[in-house]
């Protein structure tokens, strides 16, 4: 090759390549899509809003970052741009998203016994992190809220006789298998590893951690995460993110755990967020769980909860419809916040109806 061709070659290169976007203090803007596909979307999320009743899909906020810039975003309800939503059970992921940095930092071993940093699990010595996280903890848990409020755990847990101190309320639990055998969703589980981190980061650093090894990395500055009266993170509840934060998470795991140029999540971690637990049967969910992450595949291949979705998507999905969606495959990132009540929201339509819109942008 002539030197001339080189040249050429090299400076089209230089020229074709695309540069990976980020965020700073804000997000890079790309060009949203308009027309049928972008209405049916509105049309599915943004539907009249009845707050008088609450009935029906009421959307706080939908913002789509694709390639790594702001898209789409709109918002209603009482919801605006700089509003720090309640996530529910999005904040569960959150913790394992921590949990991943402390990972990183060789700070603990998923085989590790959970006992060995929340002592009261002593009396179930079996119990491992893993499991935890694969909320197969073996204890007996109701995890109902409107629909069985009095026998509830959940309920009683966040509100009523553990809402002090909810791990200590939670390792008081019975059995009803071995760990690691049965999926059985806890809020519990997740708490007792909010408990947990406490004494793998160190208590000295435990208040703060979530900040200076997640947030602050990745630009979210106005984060809230209540604790409980013991000062342990209500991890499975009560994180408070803007949509635009949120959207962060989601592209430091679309990305498997690199922000920039920097590894700030081990891609083993981001890995075993996003493999099935083996032990999971069709139907004990609406999704299918991995490591507090929720999955659209299976160990079982013909699980796909949501068809109409690529089958590397992944979630954290939190109570009325709080939903943060990462489609590795379509370089999107999804936020969505809501206040449905009645459960007539679908993930698998507005993930279809989201494909639709977005993904034939893409860039190659």
């Amino acid at each position: 090759m002539s030197k001339g061709w080189l040249l050429f070659t090299l400076l089209l290169l230089t020229l074709t390549a695309r540069a990976e976007d980020w965020p700073g203090e804000q997000w890079p803007t790309g060009q949203a899509p308009s027309g049928p596909s972008i209405e049916a979307l509105e049309q599915y999320a943004f539907a009249p809003r009845d707050d008088a009743t609450r009935q029906g899909i009421r959307t706080d906020a939908l913002l789509v970052i694709q390639d790594g810039r702001l898209v789409y975003e709109r918002y209603a309800g009482p919801t605006d741009a700089q509003t720090p939503h309640l996530t529910w059970s999005i904040s569960k992921s959150l913790l394992a998203t921590v949990f991943g940095v402390a990972y990183g930092e060789k700070r603990f071993a998923l085989d590790d016994p959970a006992a060995q940093y929340y002592p009261p699990l002593k009396r179930h010595p079996d119990m491992t992190l893993a499991d935890l996280f694969h909320w197969a903890s073996g204890l007996d848990w109701q995890e109902d809220y409107e629909y069985a409020p009095l026998n509830s755990s959940v309920v009683a847990m966040l509100y009523t006789r553990g809402r002090h101190d909810m791990a200590a309320f939670t390792a008081g639990h019975d059995s009803f298998s071995p760990p690691g055998q049965v999926f059985r969703y806890s809020s519990g589980d997740t708490n007792l590893l909010a408990a947990a981190l406490k004494n793998i980061v160190g208590p000295a650093q435990y208040a703060d951690y979530p900040w200076t090894a997640l947030f602050e990395p990745l630009g979210i500055h106005h984060a809230t995460w209540e604790t409980d009266a013991s000062g342990t993170f209500v991890g499975s509840s009560y994180a408070y993110l803007t949509a635009r934060d949120l959207a962060r998470v989601g592209l430091l795991m679309q990305r498997d755990g690199r922000w920039g140029d920097r590894q700030l999540i081990p891609k083993d971690w981001v890995t075993f967020n996003r493999e099935p637990f083996a032990r999971f049967r069709a139907g004990q969910d609406e999704a299918v769980p991995g490591g507090h992450w929720w999955l659209n595949r299976g160990a079982d291949p013909t699980i796909r909860p949501w068809p109409d979705a690529p089958p590397d998507t992944f979630a954290a999905l939190g109570h009325w419809g709080q939903a943060l969606y990462v489609i590795p495959s379509a370089r999107l990132v999804i936020v969505r916040y809501g206040d449905d009540r009645d459960g007539s929201y679908r993930h698998d339509e507005l993930l279809k109806r989201a494909m639709a819109a977005f993904a034939g942008t893409v860039q190659p």
